[in-house]
């Protein structure tokens, strides 16, 4: 048999499959995979059981449950003050990664060029080599991971497909400021650029920071993709519901990949989303939910020799541990789950080449008594 040439050559298992088994192993505290301990709201859970019994059990329409899209519709009208037609810009997808990468797949061709900000969700880049595009990355560092417009700008070219952005952003917790998107419009203006917006911790903000989505700056709304997910919204990552908004135009030719790629989305489920999403408490109230958990994990982490960055949205800490180690990243991390029984993510791992900053990104979205475990766990670690 010929041997098959990879399309992905230099992709391995994820980073965070690998930690997530490595705490498995280890009898680790895993706050290095970036899902929730705790169940989401029971009400939901019961509105799907309604569902099931009440024969919803067959296959949605492809672009999702009209009620549903309706319904988010609804709410990013009172979030953002714009309309999204449920009929021809609103698509109900597979998770948010599904709808990022049904994006990519619609926008970009061989030869493409997408440019990406790293430290980056690591889907963006394996997602754009898998459709022949070329990544290129935008080098970000600590501590505020700022962005460079004017140097962003020298790596726009004719070719040049894509703008990926992501705010909040994950691993950093970092959110778009009012000038960045200005700096955004700025770069595209005249070009032939589309934007693709991971926006999907954009109910999870700290401080009074307002979460801006492209969708509020018509320059770039008319030429971008927006996607958000339910996991992150109602703490049910493993359902794998989102949506991505987007212009007809563009929504139109993101359902031709979407209509073959996954067709429709879990039936009972997008129902009991519909009905649950008429209250918006409980995404309304995210925020302050999350924020005493990170307050608490900041306030543990003082006495240890971890030092916090700050963190404005998302449900992600980066925390500095150059007091305790000067191992690479990865390193740091495998030996803080095998030695001292709390697993983390090496922020190195979110740029396409090694970058030892010394940091690791702890997911807080934990009970408080599992926050509790690995601080104390955390107190024992000495210089090594």
């Amino acid at each position: 048999m010929r041997k098959l040439t990879s399309k992905l050559p230099h992709t391995a298992t994820s980073i965070f499959t690998y930690m997530s088994q490595l705490a498995l192993r280890h009898n680790a505290i895993n706050l290095s995979q970036g899902f929730p301990d705790f169940d989401g709201p029971p009400r939901l859970i019961e509105l799907v059981n309604q569902h099931l019994l009440a024969g919803h059990n067959q296959y949605a329409p492809m672009a999702g449950v009209g009620a549903l899209r309706e319904q988010i519709s609804a709410n990013v009208a009172a979030a953002h003050a714009v309309v999204y037609d449920p009929e021809t810009e609103i698509t109900v997808t597979a998770g948010a990664t599904q709808a990022l990468f049904t994006a990519m797949a619609a926008l970009i061709r061989p030869g493409d060029e997408v440019v990406l900000f790293e430290p980056a969700y690591d889907a963006y880049a394996p997602t754009v080599q898998v459709f022949g595009g070329i990544p290129k990355p935008v080098t970000l560092r600590a501590p505020d991971f700022a962005i460079d417009w004017d140097a962003v700008a020298t790596l726009v070219t004719p070719r040049t497909r894509l703008i990926l952005i992501n705010s909040p952003n994950n691993p950093t917790g970092r959110v778009l400021s009012d000038s960045d998107y200005q700096g955004l419009i700025q770069l595209i203006r005249n070009t032939d650029c589309y934007v693709l917006s991971d926006e999907v911790y954009a109910h999870i903000v700290y401080n009074g920071v307002q979460h801006r989505s492209v969708s509020q700056y018509p320059e770039l709304r008319e030429r971008a993709f927006v996607v958000a997910s339910f996991g992150k919204l109602y703490h049910m990552t493993g359902w794998k519901v989102g949506y991505c908004l987007a212009p007809h135009e563009l929504t139109a030719e993101f359902r031709k990949v979407h209509q073959f790629n996954v067709f429709s989305v879990n039936t009972p489920t997008q129902y009991a989303l519909a009905d649950f999403m008429k209250d918006s408490e409980e995404h309304l109230g995210l925020s302050p939910f999350f924020q005493k958990k990170r307050d608490f994990l900041i306030a543990a982490l003082q006495e240890t020799g971890f030092r916090p960055l700050p963190c404005q949205g998302t449900y992600f800490l980066v925390a500095n541990y150059s007091a305790i180690s000067d191992l690479p990243e990865r390193v740091f991390c495998e030996t803080l789950t095998k030695q001292y029984g709390v697993a983390t993510i090496p922020i190195s791992a979110f740029y396409h080449q090694e970058v030892n900053q010394h940091l690791v990104r702890v997911c807080f979205a934990k009970q408080e008594q599992t926050l509790q475990q690995a601080a104390t766990r955390l107190k024992k670690v000495s210089p090594f």
